[in-house]
């Protein structure tokens, strides 16, 4: 049964930081293709960052690229996303989740960028 626990989420002021964590369990995380996704209210879900299993090839939505780097501690069965220069767009609802076979989330962080 695949679980993903979500945590760091939190209230930041805009250019701030935070960083999020991910423990998995359930599924062979080392070589599972991993993402984050985000939900503010009134919008539609956003993926954020993948990374592939193997090799670790990343990508990012154009709105967070240059600011969030996602990365993975398969040692930890752990999924981070490091969120720098954080604005007030980003306030979300964020979930880590398991791409394949199908998306697989958690229950979700909440992450509020406001003065």
């Amino acid at each position: 049964q695949v679980q993903l626990v979500e945590s760091g989420g939190g209230l930041v002021q805009p250019g701030g930081s935070l960083r999020l964590s991910c423990v998995a369990s359930g599924f062979t995380f080392s070589s599972a293709a991993m993402t984050w996704v985000r939900q503010a209210p009134g919008k539609e879900r956003e993926m954020v960052a993948f990374i592939a299993g193997i090799g670790a090839i990343t990508t990012y939505a154009d709105s967070v690229k240059g600011r969030f780097t996602i990365s993975r501690d398969n040692a930890k069965n752990t999924l981070y996303l490091q969120m720098n220069s954080l604005k007030p767009d980003d306030s979300a609802v964020y979930y880590c989740g398991r791409s394949f076979p199908s998306l697989v989330t958690g229950q979700g962080t909440q992450v509020t960028v406001s003065s």
